[in-house]
């Protein structure tokens, strides 16, 4: 057995389980009330739209999935959709105009008023993400962003941004699903366990928390 091995394996652990310590402790109350905007956008009739590149497309697929199918709870399908399955969308986008396009166009087809948009870029200037944004906030969608490093140009552009400071996009990435658990998580228990929390926000009687 491969002693640097082991250590290199127990490093990254650590690396890992630190920043996960201190970015959710910090990051908690925004993340609850990002949870309040995703079951109100939902409770509303509404619906998320998800968008990201390589490894934050496979976020955006995976969270859609725990949102339609189930995440913990047994409960209705919730609507989310990813934006990075059709291949033969992103494809014609992509020849006939720009690959900066792709989520952009599927945004001003797809999205409505009152939906959410979910716009994870590790580095936080992926231009087609930004495209993503741009258009929703057009359209009248919120804008949650996830982002690494500095955040970006993605971090000044959302309604709300959740950034990972670090620049290992490995360990960025881990904690973008995280939160895209989380999410999942605060929105069943809005939405089916804790009904009453958000009955004041639905009723108008007290305005939405702003993430900060």
């Amino acid at each position: 057995m491969s002693e640097t091995a082991i250590n290199t394996i127990l490093d990254y652990a650590r690396e890992g389980a630190a920043l996960r310590e201190s970015f959710l402790t910090q990051a908690a109350p925004t993340i609850n009330a990002l949870g309040l905007h995703v079951a109100h956008t939902i409770a509303t009739g509404k619906k998320l739209l998800l968008c990201g590149n390589g490894g934050s497309a496979a976020d955006c697929q995976h969270i859609a999935a725990e949102f339609m199918n189930r995440f913990q709870l047994d409960r209705p399908p919730l609507p989310a959709v990813a934006l990075t399955t059709d291949s033969s969308i992103i494809t014609s986008i992509g020849n006939d105009f720009s690959f900066d396009q792709i989520f952009a166009k599927q945004v001003q087809g797809l999205g409505t008023q009152g939906d959410l948009l979910l716009a994870i870029s590790t580095s936080g200037n992926s231009p087609n993400v930004l495209a993503a944004v741009a258009a929703a906030k057009e359209k009248g969608l919120f804008v949650v962003g996830l982002a690494g490093k500095d955040g970006g140009a993605l971090a000044r552009q959302c309604h709300a941004c959740l950034t990972v400071p670090h620049a290992n996009t490995a360990l960025v990435q881990e904690l973008h699903i995280t939160i895209g658990h989380l999410l999942c998580l605060l929105a069943d228990h809005y939405l089916f366990q804790n009904v009453a929390a958000l009955g004041p926000y639905l009723e108008g009687s007290l305005p939405l928390p702003l993430p900060q």
